[in-house]
Parts: structure tokens; C-alpha cells; sequence
């Protein structure tokens, strides 16, 4: 479980996110983080929470975004929720670092998915856009299928290619969590308010 301070970074998508309210903290509830993206850098892919509530406010830089097809600039201090089953994606849209607060609810399987997309870009187990290998994506597709799930291919081509994958992939000894995989540093934070137990009710 994540606490205030620790450091989650992908070298391949360009982030670095640094806790302020972390799973350990909300009980699971919560993960609230302060993003930097480096220009360029974006989310591995276009992708949808079917369960998870998700906020973005844009502190500095040009952040875009796309929801369900539709492709914005965000406002700075502008807070944009995406809810459950929205289809999004985002990108540094600016030629400097972009400075962004991201609050997820609940936070500590969407923490664990992280860590291990983030853990294997820095093993370099990632391809270019931060995408794992077709093995390791089909083991982690269907172990993390209630977090996220990326929209191309067509989620059900994923589900039947997946679905004859995942027995080779095993067989080949890949496996879809990697515990292994943690925080890539810690730096001092100052405390986020009422960081002790977050009411996630009150940041909808």
C-alpha cells in the first residue's frame, strides 16, 4: 500500500507521480497523487475504469484529453471527473511539463495495476508507448479487467485472443500481478488536507 511521499515513475510514458494521500492512509478508498508529465509524454493508451471514479485538475502546462471520442484542452484549475465506463485518454498537449492532481476512488486495485504497468516500463518490458508485451498484456488484461481495460483492439476480439493466450503465457512463466513492483522513490510532502481518512464522498 502506497503513503504521502511515495514516487511512482514510468521513463517510457514521461510520468512521475507522487503521493499525497495514499492507500494506506484512505484504507484503500483513495489514492490521490500530484502528476508531472514530461512534453510528450501521455497515457499508454486510449483505456476505460468500469468501476473506478477519477479526477483530473490541472495545476500547470497543456493537458488533452479525449472522452468518448471528444478532444479537449483542459482549463488550468479546471477539475475534470471521468466516471465509470467513460472511454478516455490524455496527453501533455504543451512544450513543457505539465503539473496535474489526480484523485482515484476506490484507489488500491487501480494502485496495484499501476505499479505493475510502471514496473515493467522500467524494466523495459514495456514497447515504445508503454504498452507490455502481447504476453504479458493478455495475463494482465484479464487480472486487472475490473480496473481497466484498454479499447483497441475491440474488446471482444481482446476477450477470445486473451482468453488463447493466457495459457502459453503461464506456460511461458509470465504472470499478470508482479507484488515485486513498488514505489521508485519517496520524497517529503506537504500533508493534503484531511489526508488522515478522505471522505470519498466529498470529492464527487
Amino acid at each position: 500500500m502506497s503513503k504521502a511521499g511515495d514516487v511512482f515513475e514510468n521513463p517510457i510514458t514521461g510520468e512521475r507521480a507522487v503521493v499525497r494521500v495514499g492507500t494506506e492512509e484512505s484504507g484503500g478508498e483513495l489514492v490521490v497523487s500530484d502528476l508531472y508529465v514530461s512534453p510528450g509524454g501521455r497515457v499508454a493508451a486510449e483505456h476505460v475504469h468500469p468501476i473506478i471514479n477519477e479526477w483530473f485538475t490541472v495545476i500547470s502546462g497543456k493537458v488533452g484529453f479525449r472522452l468518448n471520442g471528444r478532444e479537449s484542452v483542459a482549463e488550468i484549475g479546471q477539475r475534470l471527473h471521468i466516471s465509470p465506463g467513460t472511454v478516455h485518454d490524455w496527453w501533455n498537449a504543451g512544450g513543457e511539463e505539465a503539473h496535474v492532481v489526480v484523485e482515484v476512488s476506490p484507489g488500491a486495485r487501480f494502485e496495484e495495476a499501476i505499479s505493475t504497468t510502471f514496473g515493467l516500463a522500467r524494466d523495459g518490458k514495456t514497447n515504445a508507448k508503454g504498452m507490455p508485451y502481447l504476453l504479458q498484456l493478455a495475463l494482465l488484461s484479464r487480472e486487472f479487467e475490473d480496473v481497466l481495460y484498454f479499447t483497441k483492439p475491440p474488446r471482444a476480439v481482446q476477450k477470445v485472443l486473451f482468453a488463447v493466450l493466457t495459457p502459453v503465457a503461464r506456460l511461458l512463466g509470465y504472470r499478470g500481478s508482479h507484488p515485486q513492483y513498488g514505489p521508485s522513490g519517496f520524497v517529503e510532502v506537504e500533508p493534503w488536507p484531511g489526508h488522515a481518512r478522505p471522505q470519498t464522498s466529498a470529492t464527487q
